[in-house]
């Protein structure tokens, strides 16, 4: 038992007050002064930098408003919708709090993709970040089920009819895809026994993983500090340290920092509450006007999308016909052709690339272009947790890359709007060109990082972090 710590008699109550508790909970004030006041990070960082704790604070309104939902929301097919109308005409301050959780859907994307971007133009996954970055994508994955899941709980057209649309891709799968389907709906057509899936895995297991997942997140990062614009060590061996061992380049956590993202929170607050107050449904990006009308299986809607911030996704399964499929059979005989006379590798590895080439090629000729679809989909998210074995360039920072890498990670966002753009759109010619195209880059961009990112001569990178006061 650890000794207990003596104070004053004549020390303010408060200051009492913190001994008394300290003496009977030392982990928490010892995980306070390790996470927060006497963690030290980087004294460069910038706007990018508030993104993580507006994470947090959504998914904090998120967990709050999704308490005050559930208490008057029916998981059941044919009491659902009226349970929404019912919070949102007759519950007091209901409508506030069924639009900030949907609002707060929106923003917790809007949130994390810029989170995303920071990690990805500063280099915060590369070595020793890398686990940081896996546990950041996995919550991303976590992030996509739970929206897909509490999507459907509205019992709205779009809502029923979109999560027939997602749950029928997996119908796709070959040998297992239809007994798939079947479990996710637990029926043969979406109904009640999805809805009170969903509603289970919505509000139980899937907030679960994700809480577990940001602590993991948020541990592995203090161990082994943040990055920073300048892509460099504040506490590596070779760190200017103090007297005390304290990096010269870093400031506490608080109250710098602490400081820095509750005005970063202010700011946000003030648009997320305008979005609230006056434009709630944002034009129909955040709240489809269909969804204001109850779920019809009789009638389909003219056309179906899901939310914004999955429509770049859906864009690339739509891009996926049959014709496409040529075009990446194209491009995995390219790629293998390349592998086998560019790289020096033994005959035995060179006959196993071209008789996985082999299997590959007849896989896609035999098996449906919308299974396809289905893959390239998944691999599009997945293919994130591989970007810090992608990422070869000398240069951490985009600061200190050749400039033309600026423009390409600029291509790279544009592309991703317009992929976004054309999920929401129906389905026309031109736009599945595009689409197509814009596919390609996506996967293009990732997959060629090991030898585009070693192109060109990065700037000197300096021994210690820039930082002018502010």
């Amino acid at each position: 038992m650890a000794e207990f710590k003596e104070i004053s008699p004549n020390a303010p109550a408060g200051a009492k007050l913190a001994n008394w508790l300290e003496n009977r909970f030392p982990t928490a004030f010892d995980a306070y002064r390790t996470h927060i006041s006497e963690y030290y990070a980087p004294k460069n960082f910038n706007f990018w930098y508030i993104f993580g704790s507006l994470a947090l604070a959504v998914l904090v309104i998120q967990i709050v408003t999704g308490i005050f939902l559930v208490m008057h929301y029916k998981p059941d097919a044919s009491l659902a919708f009226a349970s929404v109308e019912y919070i949102m005409r007759d519950v007091s301050g209901g409508s506030l709090i069924r639009y900030m959780h949907s609002t707060g859907a929106s923003a917790f994307f809007v949130v994390v993709y810029l989170h995303m971007f920071r990690g990805l133009i500063y280099g915060s996954h590369r070595k020793p970040r890398e686990l940081v970055w896996i546990f950041g994508c996995a919550i991303f994955l976590c992030l996509m089920a739970e929206a897909f899941m509490g999507y459907l709980l509205p019992w709205g057209q779009m809502s029923y009819w979109g999560a027939q649309v997602i749950v029928n891709l997996f119908a796709a799968i070959p040998f297992i895809g239809p007994d798939l389907a079947l479990l996710i709906r637990g029926d043969y057509v979406v109904g009640d026994a999805t809805l009170n899936r969903f509603f289970s895995f919505h509000v139980i297991a899937v907030p679960l993983v994700l809480l577990g997942l940001v602590v993991a997140h948020i541990l592995a990062l203090h161990d082994v500090g943040s990055n920073n614009p300048d892509g460099v060590e504040i506490k590596g061996p070779n760190a200017p340290r103090d007297a005390n061992g304290k990096p010269l380049d870093g400031v506490p956590f608080h109250p710098y920092y602490t400081v820095h993202d509750i005005f970063g929170f202010s700011v946000f607050l003030m648009a997320f509450s305008a979005v609230v107050f006056f434009a709630p449904e944002f034009g129909g990006y955040f709240l489809e006007y269909n969804n204001f009308i109850p779920a019809d299986p009789l009638q389909t809607p003219t056309h179906i999308a899901p939310v914004w911030y999955f429509t770049p996704y859906y864009s690339m399964l739509r891009a996926i016909t049959s014709e496409m499929v040529y075009a990446l059979i194209a491009c995995v005989l390219a790629a293998a052709g390349l592998g086998v006379l560019k790289a020096k590798l033994p005959g035995v590895v060179q006959a196993g690339v071209v008789g996985s080439t082999v299997v590959a090629v007849a896989l896609m000729l035999s098996i449906d272009a919308k299974f396809w679809g289905v893959v390239v989909m998944g691999a599009s998210v997945l293919i994130l947790f591989f970007l810090p074995w992608l990422d070869r360039s000398p240069a951490r920072s985009i600061r200190y890359r050749p400039d033309w890498h600026k423009y390409l990670y600029g291509v790279f966002v544009i592309n991703f709007l317009v992929l976004g753009y054309l999920g929401v759109q129906p389905p026309s010619p031109i736009g599945e060109r595009v689409s197509q195209l814009g596919t390609l880059f996506y996967f293009g961009f990732f997959l060629l990082m090991p030898w585009w990112s070693r192109i060109g001569e990065p700037k000197p990178v300096p021994e210690r972090v820039r930082y002018v006061a502010h």
